[in-house]
């Protein structure tokens, strides 16, 4: 186990100035940083461990309502295999790419994919040994888009909020198998996003769709929280939205091919049973609300 824990960074936490402790996988940690679902919070990266403590001043810090670790019974619980016990929280980041426009670049995620296959995130992976937070997003970027951009053109990179993710999403539909905590990185481009659309080749074996999101349409997917009810959900698409928006739906070549899909996929609640849906996850929505806070009226790009 600790050859294992040192392949990889993991969360720890330090509380009230005590020596830093890792966070079993069975552990909440927004539960065990904050009196609820939400916690303010500040990090450190030390000898590959993500240190984090409680800060009124911090950045959010978020888990579901229906988050699997929070409900977890002591059966339940000591069901779960020794060797995911042992994982610890493992480390995730992903990037907040606003266009001048302001759009916002989302890939749907390949369906052979044992992890939330299929569904609409913003691009990102797991924190390497020795990266830093926006060295590790950039490089997921580049390897799931192609984008490749370096960290010196985003001096005023933000981190806006992290999210404690487990999958499965509830215990309606397992055991806990994975669980991290993704922090979400904003970053704002010069270019347009059909400039940066021109430079995007995506990894068939990650991304099989991709799109720019506007606010009017992040701001009714973040509308669709999950795990409310369904029925009373996505039947009808808020006034102002298009039927379907425009995809780029990538090939096993890497290819891109122009496609349409329906709005209503976009504002879909996960469903608390049977199969999953293609939909936006829940900390994909999270960020996206963060996003949209952040937004101020811009000048006009072009002048006549």
């Amino acid at each position: 186990m600790e050859m294992e824990v040192l392949r990889r960074v993991i969360v720890w936490t330090c509380m009230d100035g005590a020596a830093p402790q890792m966070v079993p996988f069975l552990q909440s940690v927004t539960g065990s940083l904050g009196s609820g679902d939400q916690a303010s919070i500040r990090w450190r990266l030390d000898q590959n461990r993500l240190v984090l403590s409680r800060d009124p001043t911090g950045i959010l810090l978020q888990r579901p309502a229906y988050c699997p670790i929070k409900h977890l019974s002591v059966k339940e619980a000591a069901a779960v295999p020794l060797d995911i016990q042992q994982r610890g929280v493992d480390v995730g980041v992903a990037i907040i790419l606003q266009s001048a426009d302001q759009r916002v670049l989302l890939t749907r995620r390949a369906k052979h994919l044992r992890i939330f296959p299929n569904i609409w995130v913003l691009p990102g992976g797991h924190l390497e040994p020795d990266e830093t937070l926006l060295e590790a997003g950039l490089r997921e970027l580049k390897e799931e888009t192609g984008l490749a951009v370096e960290a010196e053109q985003f001096p005023s990179a933000k981190f806006l909020g992290v999210w404690e993710s487990v999958y499965p999403l509830m215990l309606s539909r397992g055991p806990p198998q994975r669980h991290h905590l993704v922090v979400y990185v904003l970053l704002h481009s010069a270019h347009t996003h059909l400039q940066l659309q021109e430079c995007l080749r995506p990894s068939p074996a990650e991304v099989s769709a991709c799109l720019w999101a506007d606010a009017p349409l992040a701001s009714a997917s973040v509308a669709a929280v999950d795990g409310q009810d369904c029925s009373a959900a996505e039947t009808d698409e808020p006034e102002g939205l298009p039927a379907s928006v425009r995809v780029s739906e990538v090939s096993p070549d890497g290819g891109l091919k122009k496609g349409a899909l329906p709005v209503c996929v976009l504002l879909r609640r996960a469903p608390p049973r049977g199969p999953d849906v293609e939909r936006v996850s829940a900390g994909t929505k999270f960020a996206l609300n963060l996003w949209l806070k952040t937004l101020r009226p811009s000048p006009t790009l072009f002048q006549s």
